[in-house]
């Protein structure tokens, strides 16, 4: 058992090589592990500061980002109103237009129609005028013997036949 009995000797000499063991860490190494751990705290304490530097930071950019994406699908939204607009202004400009050329291409054919229409009867009345000139010259050719007469009595039968038409 003498084994784990230590001696009185041993024990006083293993004290004083642990106080001066102890002084010398206490007044050297304690220091600069205590340096070495507050110097390793402010480096902790700024990476944590700079982390939520860092976090507001981002939060700040990504709310701007959300702003500028509004902003944009609000003008993106104005644009798109205004082209269509845009665009139905200019179709009701081009149907507007359509009707008002259609009218007046509708008016001038009506127009040209009336002028055939005129000239087609002045022709068709000369042409009448003329054959009953012809028919009435050879049937009254011995009660009238003036053209004029002819002419006065031939447009008074077509007055008379426009009149029951």
């Amino acid at each position: 058992m003498e084994l784990f009995t230590p001696e009185t000797g041993l024990v006083i000499w293993m004290f004083v090589a642990f106080a001066i063991l102890f002084f010398i860490l206490w007044k050297w190494a304690w220091p600069a592990i205590m340096k070495g751990i507050d110097s390793r705290a402010d480096f902790i304490d700024k990476g944590v500061e700079y982390a939520q530097n860092a976090k507001e930071q981002l939060d700040d950019a990504r709310r701007q980002a959300d702003e500028v994406i509004a902003e944009a699908r609000n003008r993106q939204a104005e644009m798109l109103r205004e082209a269509d607009r845009m665009k139905t202004t200019i179709i009701d400009e081009a149907r507007q237009a359509a009707q008002t050329e259609a009218k007046k291409v509708m008016e001038q054919a009506k127009a040209s129609i009336a002028q055939s229409r005129k000239e087609a009867e002045q022709s068709f009345r000369d042409e009448v005028s003329a054959f009953a000139l012809d028919i009435a010259a050879k049937v009254v050719k011995n009660q009238l013997k003036d053209d004029k007469a002819q002419a006065q009595l031939v447009n008074t039968l077509l007055d008379e036949i426009e009149t029951k038409n």
